[in-house]
């Protein structure tokens, strides 16, 4: 097992992003402890695990709270001894009135959220891993990214920077703590319509276009050179690689899973 006897913190495990990943972690030999704003997510998704055989505690953790996330981690490292992998896949705030609005009718309010709301939760729970981590000289962060982080792409307001800046951070965050034995990677995917976020979204930029949600599904994935969107079990799969020791010399880079929508 890739992830045999290690530790793994999610955040937002009760999304379906953050779920899956879960289950991909817990099957590869990880203690998962789950995360999320509210029990009620997240104790279906540890009790899911735990049914399989695996290992699993649910907490109710708002990852925008840095005392909350730090309070929590430190009960982790006192039940488990350490912190292995850290992997946020919260999303703070819902998307209309976000993505779907041209720039120059876009509030400077709504512009700049999400580039506040996702760099302060994912700053919260990289900063508090990290800290951890570097004393045990190991551990990796991991962040997940769509496809506006890279390309221009119109009507997603504040999300494509918000997106950048997330990658930068985990850029940063290598370049402080690698020498340390902390690595940090960013999973860039294309959207995953298995996920509630991405219908929400698909349904408001499909009604700016004047097309269905299932005609603009279909514009994005025939850019891409699989003609379909990245799964969130091949996010999972390819996450607990990235957060074994077969990837060690992967660190401050990108992991470029959008299927050739995004060629580097």
């Amino acid at each position: 097992m890739l992830l045999k006897d290690k530790v793994a913190v999610i955040y937002g495990a009760g999304g379906a992003i953050g779920s899956t990943v879960a289950g991909r972690f817990a099957r590869e030999g990880a203690k998962v402890f789950l995360t999320g704003r509210r029990i009620e997510t997240v104790r279906p998704v540890a009790d899911l695990i735990l049914s399989h055989g695996g290992a699993a505690e649910a907490e109710p953790v708002d990852a925008l709270d840095e005392t909350a996330v730090e309070a929590h981690l430190g009960s982790v490292v006192e039940k488990a001894g350490r912190i292995d992998i850290s992997f946020n896949a919260v999303t703070p705030l819902p998307q209309p009135g976000i993505q779907g609005v041209p720039l120059a009718a876009l509030s400077v309010e709504s512009f700049l959220a999400p580039i506040q709301l996702y760099l302060q939760t994912q700053f919260i729970t990289a900063r508090a891993a990290a800290r951890h981590m570097a004393q045990a000289h190991s551990g990796v962060i991991l962040m997940n990214t769509p496809e506006p982080a890279r390309i221009g792409a119109a009507l997603v307001g504040g999300m494509g920077p918000a997106w950048a800046a997330m990658e930068a951070l985990s850029r940063n965050l290598s370049a402080e703590f690698a020498a340390e034995g902390v690595r940090s990677v960013v999973l860039r995917s294309t959207g995953m319509p298995e996920t509630k976020t991405i219908e929400v979204v698909f349904g408001l930029h499909a009604k700016a276009m004047g097309i269905s949600p299932e005609e603009f599904r279909g514009f994005v994935e025939s850019m891409t050179h699989r003609k379909r969107s990245t799964s969130a079990v091949e996010l999972a799969e390819f996450a607990a690689f990235i957060a074994s020791d077969k990837a060690s010399a992967m660190t401050g880079t990108v992991a470029n899973l959008t299927g050739g929508l995004i060629v580097d």
